[in-house]
């Protein structure tokens, strides 16, 4: 289920608030790209919901040092906006969700993974609903999931993709 993150001063720099999403043992943070200026802020609520690991689906807008400092792992996995991810991406943004949370989403270190874009509202919220579906979530569910929780999510375009998204087989995604 959905923790809200409520609004507050602490937020007042942020343009849109993290949103974080949990299905079966995964967790997901979404958020839009920070900035050096803002990372501080983005770094204290990774570090209240337990993040491991950080994909940027976009180019890097700051300096990852300050996450590899705090033991969060940094992806670089851009793509581009507007676009759903090429099969590669999704092949190592699923076996990240695998590592961290286990085959079956037992997560028993309660991990989260947070994946950010420029708006948090394309490519974030798309490889968290690949995500979804590999974990049994059909796919127009995994988008209505997600919109439900964060407004705006998945143009046409990726949606199109998420539609036609079939669960991977042996280890590679399948797309129609």
């Amino acid at each position: 289920m959905a923790r809200p993150i409520p609004s507050s001063a602490k937020y007042q720099r942020l343009i849109t608030p993290p949103t974080f999403l949990e299905y079966h043992g995964l967790r997901f943070l979404i958020f839009d790209a920070p900035s050096n200026n803002t990372l501080p802020t983005y770094i204290k609520e990774m570090e209240r919901f337990n993040v491991s690991d950080v994909v940027r689906a976009c180019d890097a807008t700051y300096d990852r040092k300050a996450l590899e400092a705090r033991g969060i792992q940094v992806h670089d996995w851009p793509f581009p906006d507007g676009a759903p991810p090429p099969s590669h991406i999704v092949d190592q943004w699923l076996n990240l969700v695998e590592n961290r949370f286990g085959p079956d989403g037992t997560n028993p270190d309660n991990r989260t993974i947070a994946v950010h874009c420029v708006a948090g509202l394309g490519r974030a919220p798309i490889l968290v609903a690949i995500a979804l579906i590999e974990h049994g979530m059909s796919p127009l569910d995994s988008v209505t999931f997600i919109r439900s929780r964060r407004n705006g999510v998945i143009n046409r375009k990726q949606l199109q993709y998420v539609e036609a998204y079939k669960r991977r087989s042996k280890g590679r995604c399948n797309i129609m």
